[in-house]
């Protein structure tokens, strides 16, 4: 009965929720370790609309001061969470699910544009991209139409990078550009190097690289600037639980040293793939006990503070957690006492 009613709940969204990192250089040890228990941020106090509550929270951004924005898709808002807080604050959105420009429509994704002083937000249901002034903003400005926007992120010259759910495709927007630039995909849905199939999350190097994770090929795929194909940088040997496999992977970030860190959906794992590398390693991995077994969770994606810290978002929960680095730990010695169950589909 919960699968049947979760699954009618979602049916007209993409598989999974979403989370966007911003391009920045992010210096992440090799061989960092994460505590295993993490600590909560944001939501956490079961389901509903209050300022201290969450529901099915998609998206996030960590900002330098370990602020956290939280794309809150089903109260149709995003959700500022300052560190150490027990209640947000309302920063766009929250005045009912509709098309307004004072409104959202089940949000997926927000990231910050400081330059410009402002939120950039993926209004999913709208089908539009929408930029919203980040100070006492009452409404927001369509700035990119037609578009099933699932991921967003920005390189350091201000360019927007949006995952197409719909069209199977990455795009570039420059400043002021409208229609943008296929970055990555753009060949239709398919399993060939020069295709993407289900895209989601989306990472941009300092060199302007293209990182895209694919629930339809269980794959993460690099796209050099001006590349016409990608190369599979993990992942890509079928849908499994194996150290060489993804199931629908997720959230992607890149670190200096091109060491890919993916939130592997079903696996309920996030995975870190060194260079080069033929099969990766669980950093984060959760577990099912046989009283959680009814639960519904979720591991969304993921984000790192300046910190390393990790971030994850719940969205069966209604929560953000933080993990926290550990420098040069070498054992981890609790499991995280959470289960995932993922029920989306396109």
């Amino acid at each position: 009965m919960l699968l049947t009613v979760c699954l009618a709940m979602f049916n007209h969204a993409p598989k999974f929720p979403f989370v966007s990192v911003l391009s920045q250089s992010i210096d992440i040890h090799p061989n960092a370790r994460w505590q295993q228990n993490g600590v909560t941020v944001a939501g956490g106090n079961r389901q509903d609309n209050g300022i201290n509550q969450l529901s099915y929270p998609y998206g996030l951004y960590v900002d330098n001061d370990q602020t956290v924005y939280v794309a809150d898709r089903s109260n149709h808002r995003i959700v500022e969470w300052k560190w150490g807080a027990t209640s947000g604050q309302v920063v766009a959105g929250g005045n009912g699910q509709g098309s307004g420009a004072h409104q959202l429509s089940g949000p997926l994704d927000v990231i910050v544009d400081k330059e410009r002083d402002s939120l950039v937000i993926c209004d999913y249901s709208n089908r539009r991209v929408v930029r919203w002034p980040r100070r006492n903003g009452t409404s927001g400005e369509t700035i990119i139409s037609n578009i099933d926007c699932v991921d967003l992120t920005m390189d350091e010259n201000g360019s927007l990078y949006v995952t197409d759910f719909g069209k199977d495709e990455v795009r570039r927007y420059r400043r002021g550009e409208s229609q943008g630039t296929v970055v990555s995909g753009g060949n239709g849905s398919g399993n060939r190097l020069d295709q993407l199939s289900s895209p989601h999350y989306v990472f941009v190097d300092r060199d302007h690289s293209v990182y895209v994770s694919e629930e339809g090929n269980n794959r993460v795929m690099k796209w050099v600037e001006g590349a016409k194909q990608g190369i599979v940088v993990a992942g890509g040997q079928g849908k499994g639980n194996g150290l060489t496999q993804l199931y629908y992977p997720q959230g992607v970030v890149v670190n200096q040293l091109g060491t890919v860190y993916v939130a592997d959906g079903w696996n309920d794992r996030i995975m870190r793939w060194p260079k080069g590398a033929t099969q990766g390693s669980a950093i984060v991995d959760g577990h099912c006990t046989e009283e959680q077994s009814n639960q519904l969770n979720g591991l969304i994606g993921l984000s790192f503070d300046g910190h390393d810290n990790l971030y994850v978002v719940q969205w069966g929960h209604y929560q953000l957690e933080k993990f926290e680095f550990q420098a040069n730990k070498r054992t981890i010695e609790k499991k995280p006492n959470f289960c995932f169950l993922y029920l989306l589909t396109k």
